[in-house]
């Protein structure tokens, strides 16, 4: 246990992720929010009259050395979807997901609300993906190796969305997250970065094979 907090103490404390990191997602979440603002309205407006129920979708999610904060995404789904049929998942031809959700979905353009999440700390552009309280299972229930994928500020995009995304299993998918946590750079961003931009304008690997998301 010890070792491990002596890790999470470093990392957390290196200057790429205190300094650089974190100046980068100010930047870009800022510019971000500024320029896509008058889109987001766009959004919000079409999801507004697709379906009733609220424009954005909040949901608890593990963040940076445990702490739950509310992610942001664009409703997708009709108000209380994730209390009927598989819940939070949603697959191929989920009658739940409205009609503006499914082009959403389809660019990603549902997770533009979390660059407020970035501009607030909660989120970085890259980094392991914040997992639901209580999927796969809730933060205690994690090995210590596997807690390493806190360290960090969980990301819009990570390394392993880009290795699989929503094909890969949790116990992978968290390897995956804490190999990031000890390779992190910023060639290694700039990486992710493009690669996954390259996977959403083809759509790949982005859909649920089950309650791996």
């Amino acid at each position: 246990m010890e070792y491990i907090e002596v890790i999470m103490k470093r990392r957390d404390n290196s200057f790429y992720n205190r300094i650089v990191k974190r100046a980068f997602d100010l930047i870009i979440s800022f510019f971000g929010i500024v320029i896509l603002l008058i889109p987001m309205l766009i959004i919000a407006l079409a999801v507004k009259i697709d379906s009733k129920g609220p424009v954005l979708f909040k949901q608890e999610r593990i963040g940076r050395n445990g702490r739950v904060f509310k992610i942001l995404k664009f409703r997708s789904m009709c108000v209380g979807a994730e209390k009927t049929g598989s819940g939070v998942y949603s697959g191929k031809n989920d009658a739940r997901v409205t009609r503006v959700g499914k082009i959403l979905r389809a660019t990603s353009l549902d997770e533009l609300p979390q660059l407020f999440n970035m501009f607030k700390g909660d989120m970085s552009l890259i980094g392991p993906r914040p997992p639901l309280t209580y999927h796969p299972w809730t933060y205690d229930k994690y090995t210590d190796e596997q807690k390493r994928m806190f360290i960090v500020r969980p990301g819009l995009t990570g390394w392993a969305q880009i290795n699989g995304r929503k094909d890969v299993e949790w116990h992978k998918r968290i390897e995956l997250n804490v190999w990031y946590v000890d390779n992190v750079s910023f060639l290694l961003d700039i990486k992710i970065f493009f690669t996954t931009i390259l996977k959403v304008l083809t759509n790949a690997d982005n859909e649920n094979k089950g309650k791996t998301a």
